[in-house]
């Protein structure tokens, strides 16, 4: 699939080349050291914004810039470790006019309800099967065609356009792009859909996998167009679906036990875990920077749900447990919908991103009347500016908040015990903060203490909570070509009952290959602890004791450079 990343016009070039002359030229006499890393930056900075012809961002202040897509840039990349692949549009975006979003009229735009997918009747489902029907008949060199939405996700997942200004690549996983650009994209195939039957008020299903009623595939993606050959036959109904996917795991629950770890989960990944916005939707990511750090729901229940569904047989559990080709399977875009309606309810009662960065990022899709349009992330902060707005159902995790394994009276005794006789055992005593040279590989459970912040525990003993207080897992190296889990426990004094069941959990670390390069930085996992501390009645102490537990065979092939604890204001 071949891919033009030339400008139609010759003058632009003969502009660009002479400023990329002079730039050159400056860094040979500043710092030749570096010369290889400046000339892919600054070749990167000259390039077609596709909105006021050439943007030259030759100012030292470039990194702040708000992050935007250059479309000039796209190129083949790694689908899933030893698979490149070229999802490329077969013609070059910029030759097509570019449209600033607008917001649909809400006096002639009906609202779009997305409905349960465990309650669809027989006239809807005709109606989406004859919408994706239609989708798939297009061709490919239409991108409203399903092959075309399918590769846009797989533009975004793999890094294949670079960053416009740096040689950075796009990625909308593992950061705070995650649920902005997947209500976009979901809302742009939406209206597609839409278009394609003539029907203005269609929207797309969700799955409700957070909620009791819906924590099975829903029936309607076994038939017809829904249906996709590439999953695992053994999770059908009436299998209960795991949010907390292991992937070998010996142990069966039954369906009532699986339920209560899934509420569990979701609560601690929706209320107790995800008391700020870097928690809940993940790190910055800002143009010409990159650190991997995904917040609470990517991480889990998304990134295990993927792996859950995609085919045992095939590498890379294809399709849904490859983010490349994620999107053929219909499932992913009711999956993505829920994921999408949990960012709208924890934003009624949390604050957001305010930063410029954040919100004035952009990117683009084609719409359905094949205009390529240009989109802010600060359009998309608001459904209902959207015209659209999910069913009702029921958030029984609201009510799961997790019991501890143990009475903290007991849990404390034996904590106590333990740093007695921290002293003499070579194991624990360790620094709090880092691992040493040769970081740790988590082969095996892991137990440290770490020193809390003075400012935290002394605060609580004033009964002054005001701040969130953060467990950082640092330097997350991850050389498995595989799924990779573990999870993160504080002051567990029974090992032998482990599970996000109970209030010693606090959270896990999910990664699915694909979509990096050998270039790849290290992985940081957050994790907000503050409403565990306070269940254990360890809020006041100046210590606690975590346990990283590999979930997860290929977590022989993951290292960790180290713990701390951080604070912010709640």
């Amino acid at each position: 699939m071949a891919t033009s990343l030339h400008s139609t016009d010759p003058r632009k070039w003969i502009l660009s080349l002479i400023t990329l002359t002079c730039i050159l030229g400056a860094s040979l006499f500043i710092d030749p050291p570096s010369i290889g890393t400046q000339i892919l930056g600054k070749l990167n900075r000259v390039v077609p914004d596709g909105l006021t012809g050439w943007s030259v961002l030759t100012s030292p202040n470039w990194k702040i810039q708000p992050l935007a897509v250059n479309l000039s840039s796209c190129h083949p990349a790694i689908g899933r470790p030893g698979k490149l692949v070229n999802c490329c549009p077969p013609r070059n975006m910029l030759d097509d006019p570019i449209s600033d979003f607008e917001f649909p009229d809400p006096d002639t735009t009906p609202i779009r309800v997305r409905r349960f997918a465990h309650r669809l009747d027989d006239d809807y489902i005709a109606k989406y099967e004859k919408a994706l029907s239609i989708m798939k008949s297009l061709p490919h060199s239409d991108p409203r065609s399903f092959t075309r939405q399918v590769e846009i996700h797989c533009q975004y997942c793999t890094g294949s356009f670079l960053q416009q200004g740096s040689d950075f690549p796009v990625r909308v996983h593992r950061n705070w792009l995650f649920f902005p650009w997947h209500r976009m994209f979901l809302y742009f195939h939406e209206r597609i859909l839409g278009s394609l039957i003539g029907d203005e008020t269609f929207a797309l299903p969700f799955w409700g996998w957070d909620s009791p009623d819906g924590m099975t595939l829903p029936e309607l993606y076994l038939n017809g167009s829904f249906n996709d050959h590439r999953r695992d036959p053994s999770h059908y109904p009436p299998t209960v679906v795991d949010l907390n996917f292991k992937k070998l795991d010996p142990t069966r629950s039954t369906p009532e036990e699986q339920i209560r770890l899934n509420l569990a989960l979701m609560y601690n990944h929706m209320v107790s875990g995800a008391k700020t916005a870097e928690l809940f939707l993940g790190c910055p990511y800002k143009t010409g920077e990159y650190e991997e750090c995904p917040g609470t729901i990517e991480r889990a229940p998304h990134n295990p749900l993927h792996t859950w569904l995609g085919s045992p047989d095939i590498d890379g559990r294809e399709d849904m447990g490859a983010f490349y080709v994620a999107a053929r399977d219909p499932i992913f875009y009711a999956h993505h919908s829920n994921g999408d309606r949990l960012w709208g309810l924890w934003s009624e009662t949390h604050k957001g991103f305010d930063d410029p960065a954040f919100l004035n990022s952009y990117t683009y899709f084609y719409d359905e009347t094949l205009r390529l349009v240009r989109i802010r992330f600060s359009d998309v902060m608001e459904m209902d500016k959207l015209r659209y707005r999910y069913e009702e159902i029921e958030n029984a995790w609201v009510a799961a908040r997790p019991e501890p394994s143990v009475s903290p009276r007991l849990a404390r005794r034996e904590i106590r015990k333990r740093e007695r006789e921290r002293e003499g055992n070579v194991v624990l005593d360790l620094p709090s903060s880092r691992f040493g040279p040769t970081n740790r590989v988590l082969d095996s459970t892991i137990t440290i203490p770490i020193d809390r912040p003075r400012e935290v525990w002394y605060s609580n003993r004033r009964n002054e909570k005001e701040r969130e207080e953060i467990l950082v897992v640092e330097g997350i190296d991850v050389k498995a070509n595989d799924y990779v889990k573990f999870d993160v426990y504080i002051n567990v004094v029974n090992s032998t009952i482990l599970s996000p069941i109970y209030r010693e959990f606090v959270g896990t670390f999910v990664d699915i290959p694909g979509g990096t390069s050998s270039s790849k930085k290290r992985t940081k996992l957050q994790l907000g602890i503050s409403e565990a501390l306070e269940d254990l009645e360890a809020d006041q102490d100046r210590t606690i004791w975590v346990t990283l537990v590999p979930r997860t065979e290929s977590c022989n092939q993951v290292t960790v450079d180290g713990l701390k604890i951080n604070y912010t204001e709640k």
